[in-house]
């Protein structure tokens, strides 16, 4: 038992030291990107060790940036070993493992909750999608790392359904990047590059720095990809069983491009001023026939399944 307690608390303290490193990472970067190194813990600091509420009277300092930083390392911490705890119950009975993903949703709200309490101007100055995607990394670093452990559990959670989880990363990575390509080709062409990721960010996302606007557009694009490519993959992974759900997969992906066209239209119809509609059309067709290709390139015997059915019609 004191084996098991000493494990468990290891592995949750290199959990905890894991996440807060990885969102000390990403706000460093994120303040370097607006011009502001070490911008977000000067802020914290300030408003948990002197109750500054006013983002503008906040300077970059020394005391301020150590404290917060050995607290937020400590929050990790215990945060970490309470996960790992659940971890360990979670491999003698896998349906607990849900207690697990409840316990990081709570730890997310909780923070935005605690930055909120803080004032809205800081919630503001910090960036709220900054701490959603710097708590949604460390979350994944710290199940990566509970899975390298744990790698029973990880078999047992995850099964058959791996390898289908592996496609959709991959295909939503494959047509992020081709449409990442495509406007830079087509920016590169009128001879502003970058202007579309530029563009995008800076009205979309409100983002003052092009830099900033370029990085974390990239991000939110890829994100959208990878989960538009998680939910194709499950349904070409029910097509393998029932071949007539691939008209589902159809569907899905005319209904990605004219669900697009529709954002736009009602959300921000200026992006037709700043892009042609034919290059929004034209990128994400390539996208497309990219990510289908990948799967079909992978799943032969559900291409062959087809093609002989269309060629028994004919």
């Amino acid at each position: 038992m004191a084996r098991g307690q000493r494990s468990v608390l290891r592995e949750g303290v290199v959990a905890g030291v894991i996440g807060a490193a990885v969102v000390a990472a990403w706000f460093l970067v994120f303040d370097i990107a607006r011009g502001r190194p070490f911008l977000t813990p000067a802020l914290l600091g300030a408003a948990v060790f002197y109750g500054v509420t006013t983002p503008d009277v906040v300077s970059i300092a020394l005391g301020p940036i150590v404290g917060y930083t050995l607290l937020h390392v400590f929050a990790f911490v215990a945060f970490g070993v309470v996960a790992a705890a659940v971890i360990a119950v979670s491999e003698r009975e896998p349906a607990l493992f849900i207690a697990f993903v409840i316990l990081f949703a709570s730890f997310e709200m909780f923070f935005f909750a605690l930055v909120a309490a803080l004032g809205q101007s800081m919630l503001g100055a910090i960036v709220w999608w900054a701490i959603l995607l710097g708590n949604l990394l460390a979350s994944v670093a710290m199940l990566g790392y509970f899975f390298r452990v744990h790698r029973a559990l990880l078999e047992s959670l995850v099964g058959a359904w791996g390898s289908v989880l592996r496609e959709g990363v991959v295909a939503g990575v494959l047509g992020a990047v081709v449409v990442a390509v495509w406007f830079l080709a087509i920016d590169w062409i009128h001879g502003e590059p970058l202007h579309t990721p530029v563009m995008l960010g800076t009205e979309l996302l409100r983002q003052s720095s092009p830099t900033a606007a370029v990085v974390l557009y990239t991000l939110v694009h890829l994100v959208a990809f990878i989960a538009f490519g998680l939910v194709a993959a499950v349904l070409i992974a029910g097509a393998e069983r029932e071949p007539m759900l691939v008209f589902l997969v159809v569907i899905l992906f005319t209904a990605f491009e004219v669900g697009f066209f529709g954002a736009i239209v009602i959300v921000a119809r200026w992006v037709l001023n700043e892009l042609a509609g034919w290059t929004i059309f034209f990128g994400n067709l390539f996208a497309a026939i990219a990510m289908l290709g990948y799967f079909f390139k992978g799943h032969r015997t559900l291409a062959h399944r087809l093609s002989s059915a269309w060629a028994d019609e004919d």
